[in-house]
């Protein structure tokens, strides 16, 4: 199995209780209505620790959409420390990535749900890549977000600058395991230990 497989983790396990609720929702859905997108729904996210799959993978059984992964050419560092330090400073600059592919068939969809994690209170630069680089004028935009104790921060004024045209429903945010916690954690530890 490579890294990014798709296992049953305690990560998924904790994710169900909240997206029942979401896969509520989806299960009502209203009949087709004039003003409200039709065609197909994609589910597209960028992901670093997989907790944003886990809820794409979710969103896209229930509705029964297609699945689309957010990622640069060349993938962030697996460090976490490195990593951020990457995405500090994209973001200070307004760095926005290429995209190792793009949804070729945008206009076939008339919903994307739109997933990823806050990284430095707001959304990754890869997001604002996706974003940019597909038009989604006349599309609902549902967006999905994890964080890891800190909020969405910033994210949602960049979907308002970068989805022009798109209406952007109320997003479903949630606390997910936070790195950053864990290292801490565990340098407490060690630097406990007598040498």
């Amino acid at each position: 199995m490579t890294q990014g497989a798709h296992r049953l983790s305690r990560r998924a396990v904790l994710a169900t209780p909240a997206m029942l609720s979401l896969a509520g929702t989806a299960c009502a859905r209203e009949p087709e209505q004039p003003g409200i997108p039709s065609g197909k729904t994609l589910v597209a996210y960028l992901t670093r620790s997989g907790n944003t799959r886990v809820i794409a993978g979710i969103v896209q059984r229930v509705w029964g959409a297609d699945l689309f992964e957010i990622r640069p050419p060349r993938p962030y560092p697996d460090d976490y420390e490195q990593h951020v330090a990457q995405a500090t400073r994209e973001r200070d600059s307004g760095f926005e990535p290429s995209l190792a592919a793009k949804v070729d068939n945008i206009a076939a969809f008339g919903t994307v749900f739109l997933g990823f994690p806050i990284w430095g209170e707001t959304a990754p630069p890869p997001i604002r890549s996706f974003l940019k680089a597909h038009d989604l004028r006349g599309k609902t935009l549902r967006p999905f977000i994890t964080h890891g104790g800190y909020g969405v921060g910033g994210s949602l004024a960049v979907l308002a600058t970068h989805a022009t045209g798109a209406t952007i429903e109320d997003a479903f945010v949630m606390e997910a395991d936070q790195e950053r916690r864990t290292l801490n954690q565990v340098r407490d530890w060690l630097g406990q230990i007598n040498s």
